[in-house]
């Protein structure tokens, strides 16, 4: 277990170290009032405490990603580790951080419009697309995979499409609801089942001394029984625990609850590192219960979930066991029922419709919906296949976003310039070698995707020139450190 170990002490040390050299350089305010005091609407914009915004936070980013994808990244051997601790510390939390605190510099703002304001207007209409579509096939696949599990745990009356149903309901009234509702109240319990759970796996591990594989300089290679490609095959295999382009669209929701930018810190790095931390638990797991052969053959005849049932009931045993399947099942729910919010709150903003109405709020939740409810009738294996995709290229774009703040504000863009052109890089070779995209060959794909990621880079950074030459003290975005009412003031008037 010395890899498995020293990597959580990594994680807990890039929390406890890296975080506080990427908040000073951030510059939070600590008595500065927040979108949750100054935008209060009784519905979005609510203050919530510090410990229930780190659970819906956690569980908003969570998913089943930390727990499938380190499942399938185990395919690839104990190298796996090194993208969940580094890629987390350096740039997942990083993106994170990031991302929540620009928008709660901008009055809560969700992706879409950060883009707009900080990488043009045209940013603005195509990251709105790629969230759309992101949130609503998480969103849909979040509500049939949960109904499919509870079905093999419930009487045979209650089968999966009465479960799928109740779901459903259940979404809309978290969409529909002000987040201190319903969210607000339920989120600690469902956050204490999935740590529970997790932690329990870790101590059973620790007290049968299972053998963990290590990193070794026989063990540092791809070991997938499939030979897909390490790069960048990993990235895009294990996203949430390491980083992930869906967390952007979740981290607003709490932008528009904390208090206290004091919080952010522990409230979006803390829970990446946390996220990441359950993601090395399932990884190790996952390594020491099988060989890469036998893994395989598992996820083959039933996917990863039939590994996390194995998973859970070898170390936890029936009862235990049955806890962290629920544990399991609720992951995909609580980030379902934020994703629609999510949706709805993006194209609030888009389309600049208030929300403070719940007959406005039915305006937009009704369609989305109706559309999610045809979307479970088909086959849209094809589309999700271009999720991997689209998640991470939404984590670059949020990187990229991050990355203008920084530079506009004469702050070390650094941080999030490199993750960002890695995750550019890997975007680029990916959708230029895969079947569903250009389906060059590997060699080829590095190649040419170098050559585009480096223009897409130069693009960027004479843009960024460009904007800041044009900018002077009075510009909303070098002043928004003011307080709401006086940054919209200047924006009326510049």
């Amino acid at each position: 277990m010395i890899t498995f170990t020293l990597g959580i002490l990594t994680l807990l040390s890039g929390y406890f170290f890296y975080s506080r050299f990427i908040e000073k350089d951030f510059g939070i305010e600590h008595k500065r009032p927040t979108p949750a005091f100054e935008l209060a609407d009784g519905n979005d914009y609510v203050i919530l405490g510090t410990k229930k915004n780190a659970l819906i936070q956690l569980l908003n980013i969570a998913g089943t990603g930390p727990i499938f994808g380190p499942i399938m990244g185990a395919l690839y051997g104990p190298v796996a580790f090194i993208w969940i601790i580094f890629g987390n510390i350096f740039a997942g939390a990083v993106h994170d951080f990031m991302l929540g605190m620009i928008s709660l510099r901008n009055e809560g703002a969700h992706l879409p419009e950060l883009a707009g304001r900080y990488l043009g207007t045209i940013m603005k209409h195509v990251v709105n697309a790629f969230a759309a579509l992101l949130l609503l096939l998480v969103g849909t696949v979040f509500v049939t995979s949960p109904a499919n599990l509870l079905a093999n745990l419930t009487p045979g009356w209650l089968g999966a499409g009465i479960l799928t149903l109740g779901i459903f309901g259940y979404y809309i009234l978290s969409t529909l609801l002000p987040i201190d509702k319903l969210i607000g109240k339920i989120y600690p319990y469902f956050g204490a089942l999935l740590i529970f759970s997790t932690f329990a796996i870790f101590f059973s591990m620790i007290m049968r001394g299972e053998a963990i594989p290590n990193l070794t300089l026989s063990t540092v290679r791809n070991m997938h029984p499939s030979g897909v490609s390490l790069f960048p095959g990993i990235f895009f295999t294990i996203s949430c625990g390491a980083m992930s382009g869906f967390h952007a669209t979740q981290t607003p929701i709490i932008s528009r609850t904390l208090d206290s930018e004091s919080d952010a810190r522990f409230v979006f790095y803390g829970m990446m590192t946390l996220e990441g931390i359950i993601a090395m638990i399932w990884a190790a797991a996952a390594m020491a219960l099988y060989d890469a052969p036998a893994l395989s053959s598992v996820i083959a005849e039933g996917t990863a979930a039939l590994a996390v049932e194995q998973v859970a009931r070898h170390y936890l045993g029936a009862v235990g066991g049955t806890l962290a399947i629920l544990g399991v099942i609720v992951l995909p729910i609580t980030s379902g029922d934020t994703a629609f919010r999510s949706l709805r709150m993006i194209i609030a903003d888009y389309l600049n419709i208030s929300q403070k109405q719940i007959a406005k709020r039915l305006m937009i939740t009704i369609p989305i919906f109706m559309i999610s409810i045809v979307l479970t009738f088909m086959d849209f294996n094809i589309l999700w296949r271009y999720f991997n995709w689209a998640n991470q290229a939404t984590a670059a774009i949020a990187l990229l976003v991050s990355t203008r703040y920084l530079f506009l504000k004469g702050k070390n863009y650094m941080v999030t310039l490199a993750p960002a052109s890695f995750m550019l890089y890997a975007v680029t070779v990916y959708i230029l070698n895969e079947q569903i995209g250009f389906n060059l060959s590997y060699n080829v794909s590095l190649a040419v995707g170098l050559l585009i990621t480096l223009m897409l880079l130069g693009l960027f950074w004479q843009s960024g020139i460009r904007q800041k030459n044009q900018m002077d003290t009075r510009h909303v975005l070098l002043n928004d450190h003011l307080p709401i009412h006086e940054l919209r003031a200047i924006r009326e008037n510049a």
